[in-house]
């Protein structure tokens, strides 16, 4: 498993549920089957869209699919902190969402 400089895989082909707990690990994170939904969908995004979508369009996917009482800021922050959207894309092995810094 390679990875660049950030920690996103090179070949998103590299990635397995290992390869995540890998990742997560890396970061502090035990995965969850809270994690292990949001990394689903977004998984699945990004194989429909071919794209990691950053923030706010996560907080509204994770709202649409997983119900709204999940699709909050707080909610997916708790689960990976700092940036969300970043860290969950990192971890799902997908590339850098769009717009984030």
């Amino acid at each position: 498993m390679k990875v660049d400089r950030d920690g996103y895989l090179l070949d998103l082909g590299d990635w397995n549920p290992t390869v995540a707990k890998s990742l997560a690990r890396a970061e502090g994170i035990v995965l969850s089957d809270e994690h292990w939904a949001v990394i689903a969908l977004l998984r699945s995004f990004h194989q429909e869209t071919g794209i990691s979508p950053s923030m706010r369009p996560l907080v509204k996917l994770v709202s649409q699919r997983l119900g709204a009482e999940k699709g909050t800021s707080l909610y997916l922050l708790r689960l990976f902190p700092g940036n969300a959207a970043k860290l969950a894309a990192k971890i799902a092995g997908l590339p850098r969402p769009t717009n984030c810094l």
